[in-house]
């Protein structure tokens, strides 16, 4: 079984007892999650695709862990005109843990 899920504007394929790297979620590490925002459910015997989410249908999962991702450095530069701009930006991201996927109604 297997769901397709939106978290943070991105997708995600989650199925019982992965791991899911997804943009940081307002949740403590330990706490449980559920992402109602489900676009396909499939249980192996049918494939429900939403319109656009499926009604009822919920992933719960466990946030385990709290990380930020490798810096990304941003550079603008114009030639000729001393103009040099250097940032840095680092994502923070959470491991969640799929603990159960409901079908619903």
């Amino acid at each position: 079984m297997y769901a397709v899920i939106k978290s943070g504007g991105h997708q995600y394929k989650a199925s019982v007892g992965s791991d899911l790297i997804v943009e940081r979620l307002p949740y403590a590490v330990g706490a449980q999650v559920e992402l109602d925002q489900v676009y396909l459910l499939d249980d192996g015997e049918q494939v429900l695709v939403g319109q656009p989410t499926v009604e009822g249908a919920v992933v719960r999962a466990t946030v385990i862990d709290e990380f930020r991702g490798p810096k990304v450095r941003i550079f603008k530069y114009r030639p000729k005109e001393r103009y040099r701009r250097r940032q840095g930006h680092r994502q923070t991201y959470m491991r969640l843990r799929v603990d159960d996927i409901v079908k619903g109604a």
